[in-house]
């Protein structure tokens, strides 16, 4: 499992040394980079869903409210979760040490986080189908009607208390929809908020896409099966990414240039995982040809080079 080149490590530096150096090589550190900044943007948005939660929980919820509101936080906990058992399995872990005890304990800590990432699916389909099958509120004209009964005006992800000083101010539509437990949105951007979670839902759903793919890549490699129609089928997550990055132009065509950024930096993340195990099946294959080379009976090598003068 472990890539063993050392690129420019000279080759009197010895082996552990040499293998450690490569670690910290500067090819290394855009992937790590992409790491912490990936950490970053997670610490943001477990901020960000909390500021949310003031106003479409204000009024309390379940646990299924709560864990919704906090769906992305949970959602990127899972996704570094996986990350990391990754960059285990296809990088930093030698060969050698593939243990059955250990693969099982690896197997059991990617389960835990699917459960995660299922629930944000569950969270996702949930709200798409609250959001979609909406009906105006009933005896409610205009948002002064609601004022001061904390409750939220949403759009775009932002949000105002409805007081009597700025209800008239918030919206002159005369029909509302409650978007969430304690947030209402105005006609005209009601069909915003339903193309947004439809977005949050597809994009759920293609990241699952991509794991599966890196997954059976990952499983494929384990058994030395480097072609055929299976393999083609691991490549399918590379046509996910085209998707992914929609999605991205949506978010920054909507002002949400965290959003846009963050889901650059996964695409970054997952496509250094696919470097690993390419990295990893060249170096299986390198040690394939080195150990035929090292098979073939003396003078066997000098017979082949003269039959290709």
């Amino acid at each position: 499992m472990t890539n063993t080149d050392t690129g420019p490590v000279p080759d009197y530096v010895p082996g552990p040394i040499k293998r450690f150096l490569y670690r910290f090589h500067p090819a290394q550190l855009v992937k790590w980079t992409v790491y912490v900044l990936l950490l970053v943007n997670w610490v943001y948005y477990g901020w960000e869903e909390w500021e949310m939660a003031q106003y479409t929980l204000r009024q309390g919820g379940s646990w299924l409210d709560w864990s919704t509101a906090f769906s992305t936080t949970i959602d990127e906990a899972a996704w570094f979760g996986l990350l990391f058992l990754w960059e285990l399995e296809t990088y930093w872990l030698p060969y050698e040490w593939n243990r059955p005890w250990l693969k099982r304990g690896m197997h059991l800590l990617r389960a835990v986080c699917y459960v995660f990432l299922t629930h944000t699916v569950v969270a996702r389909a949930i709200d798409f189908n609250y959001i979609q099958n909406l009906t105006p509120i009933a005896e409610v004209s205009s948002l002064c009607d609601i004022a001061n009964q904390e409750v939220s005006f949403t759009h775009n992800l932002h949000y105002s208390m409805i007081d009597s000083g700025n209800c008239a101010d918030l919206s002159n539509d005369s029909e509302f929809f409650a978007v969430e437990n304690s947030s209402v949105t105005d006609r005209s951007r009601y069909r915003e908020e339903v193309l947004r979670v439809w977005v949050d839902l597809q994009d759920a759903v293609t990241w699952l896409l991509v794991m599966f793919s890196i997954e059976l890549a990952i499983w494929l490699q384990a058994r030395d099966i480097t072609g055929g129609p299976i393999m083609l089928a691991s490549y399918a997550g590379k046509i996910f990414y085209g998707l992914l990055f929609v999605h991205a132009g949506y978010w920054a065509w909507n002002g949400h240039w965290i959003y846009a950024w963050d889901q650059a930096l996964w695409i970054l993340g997952f496509f250094a995982i696919e470097m690993n195990v390419k990295d990893w099946r060249e170096e299986l294959e390198e040690e394939e040809e080195e150990d035929k080379l090292s098979h073939r009976l003396p003078g066997e090598e000098s017979t082949k080079g003269m039959g290709s003068m």
